[in-house]
């Protein structure tokens, strides 16, 4: 961040400041005073891996959720009692200020997107394997609203389900952030479409390609008499044994999230159960953690920039409102994505 300052002979000369705004993790609890607060850190310093970002916009995932909420397993890693590390935030997108020495492909003044450390702040430092240049049709906002929840919808259909042309793929959660992205990737890959949803999102659901849209205030989706090659679980609210009438007897389940809870061993259960449920049966279960690579971020940056795929997102939040946006994310009903902007 560069600042003028005055030098000893009267003139002035650029300098750089060495704090920044940001959003800083206190404590564990349901996100608000004492446990996030706007507050100033230290612009983080470099390793020779990382490239500083001047953050633009991040964006909210469950890792955040979980993160600061602090339910036992989230805690292990950054302190039992308290948050060791005081930064929040992975999603990112903005400009590159400075690389270090064994940063390849990137320079100062780079418009780039993907993942960091601490991207609830004015600047954040990311490794060059995890980002990529900003898709040239995205906005700021836009590009923000997808590395984590986009390259998981991605993984989990091409790398863990194997999509195929044709083959039929269950999406159940398909409103949130991941499950947007799922519905459009899956089609922009030749699948056919069935969408779980609520009432509010049935709309958006068809707008987004989905061949069949199941709303499960009104349908149970585990009686639809039709049988998919791949389930998406990201709703993480129905028991595996249940989906089993909707899968065909080689189908592959693949498990992304659970309900979201701040206590205990919050979506542990839900996918320990899961895996204990298929243990046996023709059909397959999967789980993985996203990997976000300069790699995948390229890949989907053509699709968005092809028209086949684009971000939703509910709603932008300043940096300043960063505690309300992560306190409407736990209620475990957003449309897409929300954004912070900085």
């Amino acid at each position: 961040m560069a600042v003028m300052a005055l030098k000893e002979d009267g003139t002035l000369a650029e300098s750089r400041a060495t704090t920044m705004k940001a959003i800083v993790h206190k404590g564990y609890g349901r996100p608000g005073p004492g446990v996030l607060e706007v507050g100033e850190l230290d612009i983080p310093e470099l390793e020779d891996h990382q490239a500083l970002v001047r953050v633009h916009a991040s964006s909210v995932n469950p890792v955040e959720w979980y993160g600061v909420t602090g339910p036992y397993f989230a805690r292990l890693g950054n302190g039992l009692r308290a948050p060791n590390d005081p930064t929040v935030g992975g999603d990112l997108a903005g400009t590159i200020e400075a690389v270090g020495k064994d940063v390849e492909g990137f320079r100062p003044g780079d418009e780039v997107y993907g993942v960091g450390t601490g991207a609830w702040a004015e600047h954040a430092k990311a490794r060059g394997d995890r980002l990529a240049p900003k898709p040239a049709s995205l906005s700021f906002d836009e590009a923000a609203a997808v590395p984590v929840a986009a390259v998981t919808a991605l993984q989990a259909l091409r790398d863990k389900g194997g999509v195929q042309a044709g083959q039929k793929v269950l999406v159940n959660g398909a409103s949130g952030g991941v499950g947007t992205f799922a519905v459009q990737l899956a089609k922009a890959f030749g699948a056919e479409v069935t969408a779980v949803c609520s009432t509010r999102n049935v709309e958006q659901a068809w707008a987004l390609g989905a061949d069949r849209v199941v709303d499960y205030t009104k349908d149970d989706f585990t009686k639809l008499g039709i049988r998919h090659e791949l389930f998406l679980d990201i709703a993480g609210r129905t028991s595996f044994l249940a989906c089993r009438p909707v899968l065909t007897d080689d189908a592959t389940y693949v498990l992304i999230g659970g309900r979201m809870s701040y206590r205990g061993l919050g979506p542990l259960p839900h996918i320990a159960g899961t895996f204990l449920k298929g243990k046996g049966r023709s059909q397959t279960v999967k789980f993985f953690v996203a990997d976000i690579t300069t790699e995948n971020l390229t890949y989907l940056g053509e699709l968005f920039d092809s028209g086949k795929v684009k971000p939703v997102i509910e709603r932008t939040y300043p940096l300043s409102q960063a505690v309300d946006a992560l306190a409407h994310f736990g209620e475990g009903h957003a449309r897409g994505k929300l954004v912070i902007t900085v």
